[in-house]
């Protein structure tokens, strides 16, 4: 090349250069924000956690507490070990919080602060930093709080203010500086009934153990942890009760005494001031024994190096979240943190509590936290099947084991205890969903089968908590009676519409499953089951709406459709339930778990009657065809008030728009919601994470597609990016969706025309085997709805009633 042409190209060598060392340098965690979903009832943990660990180390605020901290003005009252994130009940775990406090007034042990109320201090909001793998904050006493973790163990960095004079301290008191740390018996819902603490004069080491209550369940739980101090000479040591502290006694027992709320105790060690003004602590964690628990701290954290256990922290989030490659050409750093976060909060939970089991002894994996699979397996679940297949294989043999052990699968589990059953057995549909994507490693699928099963046949003794009730009605009658006689079991009459619905689908996933393991009878039986929500339909039922604002009932607008699900009882009468209680124009809060609860389950019977996902074609039908079915579709979306998309069941909502031949409206939908609902801001999401429910959605719908969970289909938009790439790994090979006239303005979000490895493809959906075998979906984009992609039934995703046994 001439030197005169390498001048005229250097510009866009340059460039190009320049883009390549953008893209080198680009690292995921820069765009993750843990703080999203932290304020507005979003509920997330934010604070320092492994992908799926147990260790999960925060600050803990004293204002909607879920997820121990949140963007709010609480004040801080301890930090502690273990949480959950998103969870949408009572508040979980924060178990044996520690604090730091710079010295006691006078230095008179008894004027430090050791109940939560006295020792609750503000936050400096400025100082609080969230990242994978980390969490600092700073308060107004002036001390910084830094944490990390392993799987078991969480390492905190207190560093003290030099001159020992906190803001927060009597006027006429002076402060020398002799830190002390204690350890609190106790756990955010305050649940705590007995417990133990004690503390070593010689090496400061506290250790415990307590009964706890489950968040969103029955039963109890024990937790043990072990605390070790490093970076100063141990001064003195204690334990507190009340607001008072004794040097004396070293080890203090709780009963459960029925008080509420409960008895504040701990213990505490005291230091002389540390060289380098900071404190390490490692408190290692055990569901098993104490002796374990100060094991698995020695183990994996032996020599206190905090920055050493943060960077191997951040390389196992790099890791994890290396499968997904996006080109991020033109998009948004909101955006892109709306996607990453999204993925990341997908990764907190299930826990991974292998080896902390104390309930049997099995060699198969353990793990908790599924909080709850009604809102799991929607998204969540499907996410981790592309994401890490293994972990998702893993999680299905837990829950095979726990139907081994407990004689049912459990529909939502924490703290090693049965959590409530929301609706149907929908670890059913988590179960099929990776039965039909192939999963292996290990799976007992034979057993996998007699689990769900279990769940359609044999009701469960307690069907609050486990499998379904009403399964004599669900047989003979086919359908939930809002007035069931269920004497074969006890569980919360309510929900009949829901459950009604939610059991149809649980047994088409059956039916799926006994197909793929040529059970071709109980696939026949199932398949026939599936159809029983048409029983709950009323063709003459109508909705009233108050698009006024006025309180009278009479004075509803009604919306001029007819047809909805409604109560029907057991001789085969209907009752009403207004289609729209439940949402922001009627009763929002009417429709939650409680024995005052409605025929639905945290909607009304307008989303309800659209949540068929095995059959929308018959759904169609009943509707009054694809025309009318659409406009009712969009009627909803389209009323203020009347869609909220803050729960789970409502996702579906925004892509069976495919099944009647209209896909644009899918991709439309999508981007209505992203980023109004679901955004980079601590109040950017519209409901409970869910365990990263929330945050699954998000990131998927974002990689333009939607997984029809316990299907092998996965319905297609147009990715919010120039391109994405999926890498299976297990395979190794990488599926590529690729947008063409992509605009970052997002004008262009309608399917044209599409090529799959090359060759013109107009379903508006694949199949798993495009993530397993990899390939080049071309999506041709254009500003306007395309009257061909997707659009004749041939391309329309299959439903129960046309393609099941194709």
């Amino acid at each position: 090349m001439h030197i005169q042409q390498l001048v005229a190209y250097w510009p866009l060598l340059f460039g190009l250069s320049q883009a390549a060392d953008q893209h080198s340098k680009f690292d995921v965690l820069d765009y993750i924000d843990p703080l999203i979903g932290t304020a507005n009832g979003g509920h997330v943990f934010p604070g320092a956690s492994l992908p799926y660990g147990m260790a999960k180390s925060v600050a803990d605020g004293n204002k909607e507490i879920q997820g121990g901290y949140a963007s709010n003005d609480g004040q801080i009252t301890g930090f502690s070990h273990m949480h959950d994130s998103g969870t949408g009940g009572g508040a979980s775990l924060g178990n044996f919080p520690l604090f730091a406090q710079t010295g006691c007034v006078d230095d008179d042990i008894n004027r430090c602060y050791f109940p939560s109320t006295l020792r609750a201090s503000d936050k400096i909001n400025s100082s609080v930093v969230a990242k994978p793998g980390y969490f600092a904050i700073q308060l107004n006493t002036s001390v910084k709080a830094e944490m990390t973790v392993t799987n078991h163990t969480a390492l905190y960095r207190f560093s003290f203010p030099t001159d020992g004079t906190p803001t927060k301290l009597p006027a006429d008191g002076k402060t020398p500086y002799s830190p002390l740390i204690l350890a609190d018996l106790a756990d955010l819902s305050g649940s705590r009934t007995d417990a133990l603490i004690s503390v070593d004069a010689h090496t400061g080491r506290i250790s415990g153990n307590g009964t706890f209550r489950p968040s969103f369940g029955i039963g109890n739980y024990k937790s043990y942890f072990c605390a070790d101090f490093h970076g100063a000479k141990l001064r003195d040591t204690g334990i507190f009760i009340n607001n008072r502290a004794s040097n004396t006694r070293k080890s203090f027992r709780t009963y459960d005494d029925g008080q509420n709320p409960i008895l504040p105790a701990g213990a505490w060690a005291q230091f002389h001031p540390p060289a380098n003004n900071q404190i390490l602590v490692r408190v290692g964690l055990s569901f098993i024994s104490t002796d374990q628990a100060c094991h698995n701290a020695e183990k994996e954290i032996p020599n206190f190096n905090f920055a050493s256990v943060r960077s191997d922290a951040e390389d196992a989030w790099r890791e994890k979240l290396s499968v997904i490659k996006v080109d991020n050409t033109g998009v948004s750093d909101s955006l892109q943190r709306t996607f990453w976060s999204g993925i990341y909060r997908t990764l907190l939970s299930p826990q991974d509590y292998t080896g902390e089991n104390p309930l049997w002894k099995s060699n198969e994996p353990y793990f908790d936290s599924y909080y709850c699979i009604w809102d799991s397996f929607r998204s969540t679940h499907p996410l981790l099947t592309l994401v890490d297949p293994h972990a998702q294989a893993l999680m299905v043999r837990s829950l095979i084991d726990v139907y081994r052990h407990e004689g049912k699968l459990p529909d939502c589990r924490m703290s090693l205890c049965k959590g409530f059953t929301q609706g149907g057995s929908n670890a059913d549909n988590l179960l099929a969903d990776s039965y039909l994507k192939g999963l292996k490693d290990g799976i007992d699928w034979d057993t996998g089968y007699k689990a769900v099963v279990s769940d359609a046949e044999e009701e469960g003794t307690i069907w609050t908590v486990e499998g379904r009730g009403g399964l004599q009605s669900w047989k003979t009658l086919g359908y939930i009676p809002t007035d069931d006689w269920d004497p074969n079991g006890y569980g919360l009459f309510t929900r009949s519409i829901s459950r009604t619905i939610e059991y149809s689908y649980n047994d088409f996933c059956i039916a799926e499953m006994a197909r793929g393991l040529g059970k071709h009878g109980d696939a026949e039986k199932y398949l026939k089951r599936s159809g029983n929500w048409k029983n709950m339909f009323d063709p003459n039922s109508r909705s009233k709406l108050n698009l006024t604002g006025t309180q009278d009932y009479n004075q509803f607008t009604d919306s001029g459709f007819t047809g909805f699900l409604q109560p029907r009882y057991l001789n085969g009468t209907f009752g009403f339930q207004e289609p729209a209680i439940c949402t922001d124009l009627y009763n929002f809060e009417g429709c939650y778990l409680n024995p005052g609860g409605h025929e639905t389950y945290e909607a009304g019977s307008w989303l309800y009657t659209f949540y068929v996902p095995h059959d929308q074609a018959t759904l169609i039908t009943t509707l009054g065809g694809p025309d009318q079915f659409v406009r009712r579709l969009e009627y909803m979306h389209d009323t203020p008030g009347l869609f909220y998309i803050g729960d789970e069941q409502a996702y579906l909502l925004l892509f069976i728009f495919h099944y009647a031949g209209r896909p644009g409206l899918s991709a439309k939908y999508a981007h209505k919601y992203i980023p109004s609902a679901f955004n980079d801001t601590a109040a950017g999401l519209p409901g409970n994470d869910d365990s990263g429910a929330m945050g699954s959605f998000t990131a998927l719908t974002m990689l333009g597609l939607y997984p029809m969970s316990g299907q092998d289909v996965y319905i297609i938009i147009p990715p919010f990016f120039p391109e994405v790439k999926f890498t299976d790994p297990r395979s190794g090979k990488t599926a590529t969706i690729r947008n063409i006239n992509f605009d970052a303005s997002y004008n262009n979000i309608y399917i044209q025309s599409a090529k799959l490895n090359g060759k013109p493809y107009n379903k508006g959906w694949v199949t798993h085997s495009f993530f397993l075998d990899g390939g080049v979906l071309e999506l041709t984009l254009g500003p306007k709805e395309n009257t061909k992609f997707g659009t004749a039934k041939a391309d329309f995703p299959p439903s129960a009633s046309t393609n099941f046994w194709n």
